[in-house]
């Protein structure tokens, strides 16, 4: 018999921050890319012509994208240094908290991540939208901590 009140509801997407190795907790407004896929190889068996087998192989991950109101320029300097060859990989965490925010409800790690596009605010004096940045990040990796 299932207990009366007691359900699991799903968590709300706003309640996240972005933390990554040497940099303050970031507020983004928008995360996308949350995404892995499996290469599938498929094998035609001799003399088995009612299928065909499949394989799991290597694991794609799609890039990470970040948008915010534009408050500082360290974004801006750590894609700007990659056009001068410094490049310098980070490791951070996508973190998104129960509906009071007092605890962690689930967390992503990824690692070795860079920017590969910055996409600077759309401006306009006609209207009075605030100046959001994107920052978007390739990695070598995906995980589920929580």
């Amino acid at each position: 018999m299932a207990q009366s009140g007691a359900r699991d509801d799903p968590f709300p997407a706003f309640r996240f921050e972005v933390v990554m190795d040497d940099m303050p907790v970031s507020g983004f407004s928008d995360c996308s890319g949350l995404q892995l896929e499996l290469d599938v190889f498929d094998y035609q068996e001799g003399g088995l012509n009612g299928f065909v087998l499949k394989f799991p192989g290597r694991t794609k991950q799609t890039n990470i994208t970040l948008k915010r109101g534009i408050v500082d320029r360290r974004m801006w300097d750590w894609f700007y240094d990659l056009t001068h060859g410094i490049v310098r990989f980070r490791n951070g965490s996508i973190v998104v908290r129960d509906p009071s925010g007092s605890s962690v409800a689930m967390e992503w790690r990824f690692s070795r991540a860079f920017p590969t596009k910055w996409v600077g605010p759309e401006l306009n004096a006609n209207q009075n939208s605030v100046a959001v940045e994107t920052l978007e990040l390739c990695h070598q990796g995906l995980e589920r901590r929580k």
